[in-house]
């Protein structure tokens, strides 16, 4: 009978991941090279499930699982747990606070739990910059967000980035958020920062438009008339906040996985799935097809396209991996005795 080893796992907490400064161009290039694997047919996962406490509505949970084959030596599984509670910020909290554990997918034994709220953060605003590196116009000089919490921030900064950015537009329900927003990307940007007071200003003739806001109940805010031709757009908060007729003036539409799209009650797009107006005939793409080269991106200048992403579980399986690998090598966390 072999006799068995202790098991360790390593423990990362906010400060720690903090402490190793994972940068934008890291996780950009982390979700890239996982969104061409799934791509590839690389990655296994599962769509999202949720967890609706009996709380009176304030919030709910995510369940995301998720493998990526392409990574460590024998590939790496895992399963986060997000909360998304919009009224975190009277707590002084952040409306998503979330946890990943890291599994060796050969023998199940667990690798590492860490906090997963700036992963979360990272992946989302990564993902929103990989899709917009295939689909928005290289020229593209005004953007337009909606949002100024959760994923706000890694957004604008990732697409500053990238693009030639002229002006910065943002905007969200409350002042003092929009305004503190805007002040702290001023602190990391040279390009100009203006907040705004409605979502229409932030819009209005914009080349890249994100609607990443915190609703509650469906509003539409990014108005179907504020897409201009060539325009690129990006719908993910967790209530929709788009007009029901978006789509029709969409000359493509991209998703991160056709079957995520389809799962689950939340989501930018849901009513549009609902009632048939996206569907996989209608769709153009997944965004792994398109970086893995397997479809085009954009093709012309006048393209309107939209590209909606749900936040698949490979991103957190690369962001949590890339961090693992990082942690490790600086001898980083604290290790606990599993058994």
């Amino acid at each position: 009978m072999i006799q068995a080893q202790p098991i360790w796992l390593r423990f990362l907490s906010g400060a720690d991941i903090e402490g190793l400064a994972i940068g934008p161009a890291d996780a950009i290039a982390a979700v890239e090279s996982v969104v061409g694997a799934h791509g590839r047919g690389e990655t296994v996962f599962e769509p999202r499930t949720h967890l609706v406490p009996d709380n009176g509505g304030v919030g709910h949970f995510n369940i995301l699982r998720g493998h990526v084959s392409t990574l460590g030596r024998r590939g790496i599984s895992a399963v986060k747990v997000v909360g998304d509670f919009v009224p975190n910020y009277q707590h002084g909290l952040p409306s998503e606070l979330a946890m990943v554990t890291l599994f060796d997918p050969m023998t199940g034994v667990p690798l590492a739990i860490m906090d997963a709220t700036l992963i979360t953060e990272m992946r989302t605003g990564a993902m929103t910059a990989v899709g917009a590196k295939h689909l928005a116009r290289r020229d593209s000089r005004i953007l337009g967000h909606v949002g100024a919490r959760g994923t706000a921030f890694a957004n604008v900064t990732m697409l500053d980035g990238l693009f030639p950015l002229e002006e910065i537009r943002v905007t969200s329900r409350r002042p003092e958020s929009r305004e503190a927003f805007a002040a702290r990307l001023r602190e990391v940007t040279t390009t100009p920062v203006r907040a705004v007071a409605t979502a229409d200003e932030a819009f209005d003739g914009a080349d890249i438009l994100v609607e990443a806001s915190r609703l509650e109940q469906p509003e539409p805010l990014l108005r179907t008339a504020a897409v201009k031709p060539g325009a690129f757009v990006v719908p993910y908060g967790t209530v929709s906040a788009v007009e029901l007729d978006l789509l029709d003036v969409m000359d493509k539409v991209v998703v991160d996985d056709w079957r995520e799209s389809r799962s689950g009650r939340f989501g930018a797009l849901r009513a549009h799935v609902d009632t048939g107006r996206l569907s996989e005939q209608s769709l153009h793409a997944q965004l792994g097809e398109i970086v893995s080269g397997r479809k085009p991106g954009r093709e012309r200048p006048d393209e309107r396209i939209l590209f909606w992403h749900r936040g698949l579980s490979i991103l957190d399986v690369a962001l949590a991996h890339l961090i693992l690998t990082r942690a490790e090598a600086a001898e980083t966390g604290t290790m606990l005795r599993y058994r």
